[in-house]
Parts: structure tokens; C-alpha cells; sequence
């Protein structure tokens, strides 16, 4: 019996102790994928289609793969009574680590469109445009622009967004999106039916291209210290919490714990 109480120590230690050794290395992987957040990486990029029909981001500068060649996604309305309206979220492609945001950190976003589209002139199904940041499905932050431009000239968008108790950290389902949404009239010519005037109009809005920041957004990433939402009140450990800062520590320990009981398991057998 003694013999088996050993045994089974021993085994247990030896699993845990794997553990430690696998744990490490696959949270090193996730942080080396330039695609993934880091506090030395935090600046996520925006890309996508030439239709605006597809919009994503990662944090890798360099990579615009999949992203459209001239730098922007556009729509054109060219009839006459068309409304120049989109909505459209672009969405963090493959989301593998959590991410921690400083508490008392700014979210910056800097976006950059050219808009050609009538006044909304009391128009009910007018919107101006309007950002959406989410966490997964849950709305964080929203802001309207009244005062983009809308002749056709390039507007460059800013917006700072505070981080809050619920902003502290990003769960791997729940990745950061941002939905762009806008809606005016177009322009109209009712004496010639659109012959001498240019009718409709136009949405564009400008994607990441190396050494061009014309969509990016900036996140206070930081590293996690303390488990919680994004560093609070220490939580149950051993050594105060100390397990929780040093990645496997908590785990070694308790492989060291397992093997001074299967020391003394095995002197218990002695004896008996």
C-alpha cells in the first residue's frame, strides 16, 4: 500500500511539472505572433476590402495580406434619390491571448475618410457618421462625428476613449471591434434627371499600409501581474498572490509539495 501512495505521488508531480513546461511555451508563442497584442506591440491596425464588404484588424504593420491594394475600401451611389448609408464592423482576425489594458489608460483611434453626400437638412433617415468600440458583443464606447466633412474631402477622425473597469481586459472571446456607421442623402438634380450633375455619392474610408498610420488604434496594453480585471485585489495564492506574477512558480511549488509527501509516504512505508 505504502508503495502505491508513492507511486501515485510521484506520478502526480511529474504531470504537474509537464504543465509547467508546456504552460510557458504556449503563452510564448501567442505573445511572439506579431498579429497578437503585447505591451511592446499594441498598436492594432485596420484593413480590408476595396468594397468595404470585408474590414479586419491585427497588430502586424507589415502585414496586408488580404487588404486592398489602393489603401481604401470605397462605395459609390451614382442614381438619382440614392442615400449614401453604410454599416460595416471591422473585426479582430484570430484572437488567440488575452489582453490587459492599463486602468487609467486612453484608447486612441485615428481613422481617415472622404465622404461626398447631401446635408441631411432635417432628413429622418439621416445619420451622422458614428463609432462603435465593442468587446465581443458588448458596446464599450460610441461617438457621433456631426462634423466629418462631406465635399469629397479627405477628414481625418480622432477619438479618445477612456478605459474603464469593464475595458480592463479582453477576454479571447471577446476581441475588439469597431463598427463605422453613416447615412445621408445624395445629391439630386430633379430639372435634368442627373445629365449635367453629378448625382449620388460617395464613402471611403483608408486602411493601414506600411509607414501610412491612416487606421490604427492604440490600446494601453499591459502586462498581466495580478489575475482580476486587469490588476485589483490580490486573489488566493500561495505566497501572497506571488504565483500569479510568476508564470509556473504556483505550479512548481506545488510539484515541490508533492514530492516532500511522496518523501514522506515513502518513510511512512518504511516504518510500517
Amino acid at each position: 500500500m505504502g508503495r502505491t501512495r508513492v507511486a501515485s505521488a510521484i506520478g502526480l508531480a511529474m504531470l504537474m511539472a509537464l504543465s509547467t513546461i508546456g504552460a510557458p511555451a504556449a503563452a510564448q508563442d501567442a505573445a511572439a505572433d506579431p498579429r497578437q497584442p503585447s505591451p511592446e506591440n499594441p498598436h492594432m491596425h485596420i484593413y480590408g476590402s476595396s468594397d468595404l464588404s470585408n474590414c479586419f484588424t491585427h497588430f502586424d504593420g507589415n502585414d496586408t495580406s488580404g487588404s486592398a491594394n489602393e489603401g481604401y475600401g470605397e462605395k459609390e451611389w451614382t442614381s438619382q434619390g440614392s442615400q449614401i448609408e453604410v454599416d460595416y464592423t471591422c473585426r479582430m482576425e484570430g484572437f488567440k491571448q488575452d489582453m490587459f489594458l492599463s486602468e487609467n489608460g486612453t484608447i486612441s483611434i485615428h481613422l481617415e475618410f472622404q465622404i461626398y453626400s447631401n446635408d441631411c437638412q432635417d432628413n429622418g433617415e439621416c445619420k451622422n457618421l458614428t463609432l462603435t468600440l465593442y468587446k465581443g458583443g458588448f458596446l464599450v464606447a460610441s461617438q457621433e462625428f456631426p462634423a466629418v466633412d462631406t465635399d469629397d474631402n479627405l477628414d481625418v477622425v480622432n477619438w479618445d476613449v477612456p478605459v474603464d473597469r469593464n475595458m480592463t481586459r479582453f477576454n479571447r472571446s471577446e476581441e475588439p471591434q469597431i463598427q463605422v456607421q453613416f447615412s445621408h442623402p445624395g445629391y439630386n438634380d430633379p430639372f435634368t434627371g442627373c445629365v449635367f450633375l453629378y448625382c449620388g455619392g460617395s464613402f471611403r474610408m483608408y486602411y493601414h499600409t506600411p509607414g501610412n498610420d491612416s487606421a490604427e488604434v492604440d490600446f494601453p496594453v499591459v502586462n498581466q501581474s495580478i489575475p482580476g480585471e486587469g490588476g485589483g485585489e490580490e486573489e488566493p495564492g500561495l505566497i501572497g498572490g506571488v504565483t500569479d506574477s510568476l508564470p509556473g512558480f504556483g505550479l512548481m511549488a506545488g510539484v515541490g509539495s508533492l514530492a516532500m509527501a511522496a518523501v514522506a509516504a515513502s518513510r511512512l512505508s518504511r516504518e510500517e
